[in-house]
């Protein structure tokens, strides 16, 4: 993968080739953004700069089966890291390598992809991916053989937040007394979910959502459709290069969860004061308790959308609204004035006390009922 592949970050591009050039590669990198900003793609174009020591201009003729190897992700310098769960093929004790092939085509798919579409790939149900000290065990192996070109070893952690204790111990060893010639990239949505010291060791690269003219010149040039029409997507998009994709293919996860929500706040709006509404909440948390845990920490980030845009409508910053419900009878426009700033911090609390909750193991059901009946409260709050 190359630099000019990768969409936006031109500042990001100009600084990892400035610093190659002038040798000084920080052996531990954490690259943090938003889902959808290619700080994944962005780490495989750093690494084959590195490990095939490409020109400025990616002119590859001179190192072309290292290119080739790096185009199939097969390179033997070049190692990945991610969350992985059990399945029927790997009934414990799961790790990276045990699902290379997968991984290799879901990158090769869709490089922008986020976790859940990982998750998908594998199966997760109502389990939460994880990477595990058998993975660290894995990264001591491929980090103590010879680099094949002579040059860098790469090791790119995907989500490294999502590290148990054991693996970040390991892992911190490793970064307190690196090998040479080796480098690590780290990949997080979030840097406050990378333990500190982790954290403390690595030089942090932060990547914005992408501007709206680089997602409609991708949508144009790469899927072929209207620039009117992509103009719409990218806008719905919010600098979420593979929500684009979703909304232009119609496979949206966002779909469903809209009339989720809109059962939810009807039943909620329905609840004050009429006991027998309480049972549609009821049946509706059953209904979110049946998905996976990673689909619910989803619908509840959803949620928290929704509401955020309903507040924008309700203090008339229109520009910034960019959802589009299309569940029949629900207008925005009439909810909105149900969400104020007299609501919406206890809102936003709940929710996010319900997603960190569910992320723990707490039983979805509990979690979720009580949420909505404090919902029935707060939207009613002058």
């Amino acid at each position: 993968m190359l630099f000019s592949q990768i969409l936006g970050h031109e500042h990001i591009k100009n600084h990892l080739i400035r610093s190659a050039q002038l040798g000084r590669i920080p052996h531990a990198q954490l690259f943090i953004g938003p889902e959808g900003t290619g700080t994944l793609p962005m780490a495989i174009a750093y690494a084959q700069y590195l490990v095939c020591q490409n020109s400025k201009d990616e002119n590859f003729g001179e190192n072309e089966s290292c290119n080739l190897k790096f185009n199939h992700l097969q390179h033997p310098d070049l190692h990945f890291v991610y969350p992985t769960v059990t399945t029927e093929e790997v009934k414990s004790k799961p790790k990276s390598l045990d699902f290379l092939q997968e991984w290799r085509q879901f990158i090769t798919e869709n490089p922008y992809g986020e976790l859940s579409d990982w998750y998908k790939v594998l199966g997760v149900q109502n389990k939460q991916g994880e990477i595990r000290v058998d993975d660290a065990q894995e990264i001591l192996k491929a980090l103590a053989l010879k680099s094949l070109e002579g040059s860098y070893k790469i090791m790119i952690i995907w989500m490294a937040d999502k590290m148990n204790i054991a693996a970040s111990n390991k892992l911190l060893k490793l970064l307190e007394e690196p090998t040479d010639k080796t480098v690590f990239i780290l990949i997080s949505e979030n840097e406050e979910d990378i333990i500190q010291t982790i954290r403390s060791r690595c030089q942090v690269l932060h990547f914005n959502g992408l501007p709206e003219s680089s997602i409609i010149e991708a949508l144009v040039s790469r899927e072929n459709i209207d620039e009117k029409l992509a103009y719409k997507i990218a806008h719905q998009a919010q600098g979420n290069y593979n929500k684009a994709l979703h909304i232009l293919k119609e496979d949206n996860d966002e779909l469903p969860f809209e009339k989720c929500f809109v059962d939810w706040v009807r039943a909620a709006f329905r609840a004050k004061g009429n006991a027998a509404a309480i049972h549609d909440l009821i049946s509706w948390s059953d209904h979110i308790a049946s998905l996976g845990r990673e689909a619910q920490k989803k619908f509840l980030n959803y949620c928290i959308d929704m509401f955020r845009q309903a507040l924008l409508l309700n203090y008339q910053a229109d520009k910034l609204v960019y959802i589009e419900p299309s569940v029949a009878n629900f207008k925005l426009e009439k909810f909105a004035p149900f969400v104020t700033g007299n609501n919406i911090t206890e809102i936003f609390k709940e929710l996010s006390d319900a997603s960190y909750h569910i992320e723990r193991n707490g039983n979805a059901k509990i979690i979720l009922t009580d949420l909505s009946i404090k919902l029935t409260r707060l939207i009613h709050k002058n």
